[in-house]
């Protein structure tokens, strides 16, 4: 693929978006990945258009590839997919004027590069304008936006539930705020958002989180440099609270980065020991960032979780969490390319990674002590079912009642699933070990 013609700080919106997309549509990479540098090449007025753009095409590209597909005599290279996906994006969704939609979108091409390409497409968006009724009839099975392979096991796992589950992953996900309460309280902080003007809802069941609407960056909120808040959704915010951490105990965080649970940890419990351990130097970063800008300490490592004889000192824990590598199917919502990326073997795979980490850190959690399993998926392959198999394998192991109403009751753990304008999709379960 040739490269742009232009240099990335110079790019229009639309270029930088097709740029981050091209490698994702390849499934070659992630928009975590991809996005950032775009965002960083883009005028600050722009990259809120950037990522609805972004994520917009990503959220919906399985539907507009089978809508664009009786139009296409061949498959497109990556970047003039990624450009005919933006243009449906904006004429469908982002209601963005025919004219600029389209028009700003070839231009695109040219920018990257792709004049020869420019005559193609315009046709190709024209005549989806032209046919549009008789291609989205074309196209109806796929509206949901989601692989075959997903669908089908969300239909096996939760019957006449799956197609609202389909329906909230294509939704945008809410800005969920956790007060820092060592510093704040939550209502508090909610005068100090009354006095900005910015539109909030309490939640439910985080009792430190606030969804807050109309805002587009949250360093400007009131206290985010002091430490007064951190951006975590509802159901992640039950974690800390399920825990049960108590002042003076030894506390694990398996799998910890970005730290958005460790801190909520230290938050509760300032005076707990708490270890962090993730395998990502990277992502360890952002565990030490998060921490500083709360004015929060952990002992954070880089290690295998799962290898403990390279990390562990011999002394066991009060507590451990296990936020356990997962599909992340239940925040399909904040990562829509998870759609394009997870394939129906990575189940398997991260099952079996779940089961390798329970078996190990298990004999380090304490008589009497309690290990919280959770996941951000909905699958009862890597929920439910994994617990199931693990207290069978287990005497010494007993399951403690949630004491928690979100979600549902699952005969292990208890299941959150995606709501719209509310919570992501979690799992939960609770054990202890015997005290004899």
């Amino acid at each position: 693929m040739n490269g742009p013609r232009t240099s990335p700080q110079r790019l229009p919106v639309r270029a930088l978006a097709a740029q981050a997309l091209a490698p994702v549509l390849a499934g070659r990479g992630s928009l975590s990945d991809s996005l950032p540098p775009a965002l960083a090449a883009c005028r600050p007025e722009d990259r809120g258009l950037l990522q609805a753009l972004c994520f917009t095409a990503v959220r919906h590209a399985l539907y507009y590839r089978a809508l664009l597909k009786p139009l296409l005599a061949k498959s497109p290279e990556p970047v003039i997919e990624a450009l005919l996906l933006l243009g449906l994006a904006q004429l469908r969704e982002l209601r963005v004027p025919d004219h600029a939609a389209i028009g700003e979108t070839v231009e695109a091409a040219r920018q990257l590069g792709r004049a020869k390409l420019t005559g193609l497409l315009n046709a190709v968006l024209r005549r989806y304008q032209r046919e549009q009724e008789t291609l989205e009839a074309g196209a109806q099975s796929l509206r949901h936006a989601h692989p075959d392979w997903l669908v089908q096991q969300l239909r096996r796992d939760w019957g006449d539930a799956a197609a609202a589950i389909l329906a909230a992953n294509n939704s945008e996900a809410p800005l969920t705020l956790r007060v820092n309460r060592l510093k704040i309280s939550r209502e508090s902080y909610q005068d100090l958002l009354e006095t900005d003007k910015v539109s909030f809802a309490v939640c439910a069941h985080a009792p430190a989180g606030l969804r807050v609407e109309g805002v587009g960056d949250v360093r400007k909120l009131p206290g985010f440099e002091d430490g007064l808040f951190s951006v975590q959704d509802e159901a992640a915010q039950l974690a800390a609270e399920l825990l049960g951490t108590r002042p003076g105990q030894r506390v694990l965080d398996a799998c910890a980065a970005p730290g958005g649970k460790t801190a909520h940890i230290l938050e509760r419990t300032p005076d707990c020991q708490l270890l962090a351990i993730d395998s990502d130097d990277r992502r360890n970063a952002r565990i030490h960032e998060n921490l500083a800008r709360l004015q929060l300490k952990a002992d954070v490592r880089t290690a295998d979780a799962g290898v403990t004889a390279s990390w562990w000192d011999g002394k066991p824990f009060d507590r451990i969490l296990l936020d356990a590598p997962c599909t992340a199917t239940g925040v399909i919502r904040r990562h829509p390319d998870i759609k394009l990326l997870r394939r129906p073997g990575d189940v398997a795979q991260t099952v079996a990674q779940q089961q390798r980490l329970l078996e190990a850190l298990w004999p380090l959690l304490a008589k009497g002590g309690r290990l919280l399993y959770a996941t951000c998926s909905v699958l009862k392959a890597e929920n439910e079912v994994q617990v199931r198999d693990f207290l069978a394998k287990h005497a010494d192991a007993s399951e403690v009642a949630l004491s928690v109403k979100a979600g549902e009751a699952r005969p292990h753990g208890r299941q959150l699933l995606p709501q719209p304008g509310g919570h992501d999709g979690f799992f939960y379960a609770l054990l202890e070990k015997a005290s004899g």
